[in-house]
């Protein structure tokens, strides 16, 4: 099959997903990967993305793969939709059909941080109350925090307050989404290692159960000899101003 050619639509790649899916996979999904879905085809991850490379980009396809409901068609529709023309509206309609991590994080770790409406998103879904709506804020802070290195640390420590205010949540997929953002915020680079630092220390002497393990989590993560070490070589490789 060409997927190159002019031809290719949603029933395709629907037919390639579901040719390569395997019942063991399929059926590891919730018992081992915690990933419950009611339409899955037992594809792996490798043959999405190896799909999604001979698709390349088709944004017209992307929303049609994502509404099909198919856990392994809405991994496709991260990869292959084109960032520079996602909408806010259209982030927050997949959002609000989010149904497990695995939508929220490949969607947010692959296609959202790379708008220019991340950092918007982050702060409205933060407000959300549907727990992977919820988590969703913080995988994508979380991924704008790895990837972006255009944004300024400013504007990401400017958002520190809603990992606080979320912090309560003892949801599993929120808590460990707000721990997420915070290790990997801290990791970013020394000022934001020093931003996060005193939070996570406030968290883990809580009287608050979640926020104590929140706290726990990312203080174990952040004091690491190898994750200073590697702040260290960052600071040492950034410009010197004069």
């Amino acid at each position: 099959m060409n997927v190159h050619k002019p031809t290719l639509d949603l029933t395709t790649c629907l037919a390639w997903l579901e040719r390569h899916g395997k019942k063991r996979h399929r059926d590891q999904l919730a018992s081992r990967f915690a990933i419950v879905t009611d339409k899955a085809f037992g594809t792996s991850m490798t043959d999405v993305k190896r799909l999604a490379k001979r698709i390349v980009k088709n944004h017209a396809l992307a929303p049609a793969l994502w509404v099909s409901g198919w856990h392994e068609a809405k991994a496709l529709a991260a990869f292959v939709a084109d960032p520079e023309r996602v909408t806010p509206a259209m982030m927050d309609r997949w959002c609000k059909v989010m149904r497990n991590w695995a939508d929220c994080d490949t969607v947010c770790f692959v296609l959202f941080d790379k708008t220019p409406h991340a950092l918007a998103k982050i702060e409205q879904w933060a407000r959300r109350r549907p727990e992977f709506e919820r988590r969703a804020a913080f995988a994508l802070f979380a991924s704008v925090a790895l990837h972006d290195k255009k944004v300024p640390d400013t504007s990401l420590i400017a958002l520190l307050p809603l990992c606080l205010a979320a912090a309560n949540d003892e949801r599993n997929f929120v808590k460990k989404a707000v721990s997420w953002a915070m290790r990997a915020m801290g990791s970013r680079s020394r000022a934001c290692h020093e931003a996060v630092l005193p939070l996570a220390d406030e968290l883990a002497n809580s009287s608050d159960k979640t926020k104590r393990w929140i706290g726990k989590d990312v203080l174990e993560d952040l004091t690491r000899p190898m994750v200073t070490k590697r702040l260290e070589l960052k600071e040492a490789r950034r410009p010197k101003r004069r």
